[in-house]
């Protein structure tokens, strides 16, 4: 189990063998650990991830967790061997669950996840890995990773909700062609597409994603969760729906925060004058 980050003292690191996570100054790194296979995920990984991320909503360490993969690739989708031929052995309840365990990680987990989010795409990313690409909250990607749907080639469709997640993020005439043509595109062009927020160099990725996780650390973590929840349900809802929600949302926000960041901002914004929305985050630690 690789530890080069952070001591762990006494408590355990969760994961150890597909998965491996590494602490460092609040950031939680994620990594997929099947490098061997591009990081293609099995049932075994599906079943420690789970068990990853239920640690870590509850680990004082982790404020933020970045999603990589170890080696050359983010991740090549599901693993053939390890996933579909392994789930069509077993029988039907046993298959069933197998995809439930799936499901749970990849976006159940992850969309509505307690802490921020980040996916580090620094290889190859296809298929089914797009899934928890998506439903991390931000991403960034080296611009030179290579991203692909390629199912059609071997005669199925994209795998799981892989057609719902990229129809959240692409428009139709964009997501149709890769999904019909299974043809491959780099970093630059999953900018394009609105899969990723950015895409650097590979010298820089992980330098980038360092520096969009110790922002996400700087905000007041209630309000931070709050807002994601927030946007997430609205985007479902009609415009009605959304302000009667979103208006509660704000109310039980102000309730829930221990830290009485609405407060505080308003204070030293009108009152003491030390604080102009928009040039930073409020003065967290002062009374």
């Amino acid at each position: 189990m690789e530890q080069t980050m952070e001591a762990t003292q006494s408590k355990p690191v969760p994961g150890g063998n597909n998965v491996l996570v590494e602490f460092e100054d609040g950031i939680a790194w994620v990594h997929l650990n099947r490098p061997e296979k591009r990081n293609a995920m099995s049932i075994e990984l599906a079943r420690e991830m789970n068990q990853v991320l239920d640690a870590l909503e509850l680990d004082d360490r982790c404020g933020v967790i970045v999603l990589t993969g170890k080696g050359e690739a983010f991740s090549a989708g599901m693993d053939l061997q390890g996933f579909f031929r392994a789930s069509d052995a077993v029988s039907d309840v046993e298959r069933h669950r197998a995809y439930r365990e799936t499901r749970a990680w990849q976006w159940r987990t992850l969309m509505y996840y307690a802490k921020p989010t980040i996916a580090m795409v620094n290889g190859w990313c296809f298929g089914g890995a797009f899934t928890p690409l998506i439903c991390c909250d931000l991403a960034v990607t080296d611009e030179a990773a290579t991203f692909g749907l390629s199912e059609i080639n071997w005669g199925i469709i994209p795998g799981g909700v892989v057609s719902k997640a990229i129809s959240t993020l692409m428009g139709d005439r964009e997501a149709l062609y890769y999904v019909m043509t299974g043809e491959k595109f780099d970093g630059k062009r999953a900018k394009e597409l609105g899969l990723v927020n950015e895409a650097v160099p590979a010298d820089r990725l992980k330098d980038r994603t360092r520096e969009l996780a110790k922002i996400l650390l700087e905000k007041n973590p209630t309000t931070l969760r709050q807002a994601r929840m927030a946007y997430k349900y609205a985007r479902e809802m009609n415009w009605e729906l959304a302000a009667e929600y979103l208006t509660a949302k704000g109310d039980q926000t102000t309730f829930v925060d221990k830290e009485k960041g609405r407060e505080k901002g308003m204070v030293q914004f009108l009152d003491e004058k030390t604080y102009k929305p928009g040039h930073g985050t409020y003065k967290r630690g002062s009374e």
